[in-house]
């Protein structure tokens, strides 16, 4: 029941976006820029969809130091995605931690600092693709407020993390301190911080965090192309600075509760930022189901590989993960 009850806001939301999509579009018109979009151009940007995720790879292999093999963090990383678009809570995030940690002799504490801060620089690098991009969107000065709120945000949360990396023994000992009435928090909470910090390291490797940079960099670079070329194949009218709005409003509907996968969140930011460009309400919403089906070819591709590989399935993954989350409680 609990869990039931932390899905409702979610669902409702998914479910209110939708009735608006479906209230406001014309599914004749977007049936027909369906037919008519430019099937070659499309059939690049299916390529670029795995090259993302295939960087996307490097990314987190560089933050894990390339201590597991690159293919392992691949598929690893194809199995999260394609548990997310199934699984509620994003328990495909604590899927590929705990995929990984089960191939590459890592611990689950260990690797798991490094998807928050994958996830931190990305809305970093989401907050600053939104602020290049309102200049060239209409009465977004509002939004302009909102973009600096959240880049003041993980710039703070960055600077913690730093902190405590760099302070990583007078944590865990303040941790100790404070944790002595609860004997059980005490042993496995401090084991957890442990590796907690120990992950939190790579902010601390000037080398290692440039490297970072270079391949986190590369993959939004990557993003900002497969969108515009999606698009392209739509409006050939598109310009580049559409782009910069569209994959900073998704990124930003990605982080609103919703269903799994994101269903109507996604969709209703990439054709709402669309919308403000082209005032087509169904070819937006094309090419926001164009970019939904991407996202299921190369995470069901690959993580369809890694699952066979590993002779997992959905449905088993999601008991392991919830006996998990169990005992983590």
């Amino acid at each position: 029941m609990k869990d039931i009850k932390r899905l409702i806001p979610g669902a409702l939301i998914s479910i209110a976006l939708i009735a608006g999509l479906l209230y406001f579009v014309d599914f004749q018109a977007m049936w027909n820029a369906i037919r008519h979009a430019n099937y070659r151009i499309l059939a690049g940007s299916v390529v670029l969809s795995f090259l993302f995720l295939f960087i996307r790879a490097k990314v987190w292999q560089t933050l894990l130091r390339d201590k597991p093999k690159y293919m392992d963090v691949l598929f690893s990383a194809g199995e999260g995605y394609l548990l997310n678009n199934f699984l509620p809570f994003r328990l495909g995030e604590l899927g590929r931690v705990f995929l990984l940690s089960r191939k590459s002799g890592m611990t689950f504490s260990e690797i798991l600092p490094t998807i928050i801060i994958e996830r931190v620089v990305d809305l970093a690098f989401s907050a600053a693709i939104l602020l290049a991009a309102l200049p060239y969107v209409a009465d977004a000065q509002d939004s302009e407020q909102v973009g600096y709120i959240v880049g003041g945000v993980v710039i703070f949360g960055l600077l913690v993390m730093y902190v405590l990396a760099r302070n990583n023994k007078w944590a865990l000992d303040t941790f100790h301190r404070l944790s002595v009435r609860w004997p059980v928090l005490h042993k496995f909470g401090g084991s957890f911080l442990e590796s907690f910090l120990d992950g939190l390291g790579v902010l601390t490797n000037g080398w290692l965090f440039i490297r970072f940079l270079f391949w986190m960099s590369l993959n939004w670079f990557m993003s900002l192309i497969s969108y515009y070329v999606i698009t392209l194949a739509f409006f050939p009218q598109a310009q580049p600075a559409w782009t910069l709005f569209i994959l900073g409003a998704a990124a930003f509907g990605g982080a609103i509760p919703a269903l799994p996968g994101g269903v109507g969140t996604f969709e209703g930011a990439i054709s709402a930022a669309l919308f403000l460009f082209t005032h087509d309400q169904s070819t937006s919403l094309a090419v926001a189901l164009t970019a939904r089906l991407y996202n299921y070819l190369n995470s069901g591709v690959i993580g369809g590989i890694g699952l066979i590989r590993e002779g997992q399935t959905l449905s088993g993954i999601y008991q392991q993960l919830m006996a998990l989350r169990k005992k983590e409680e």
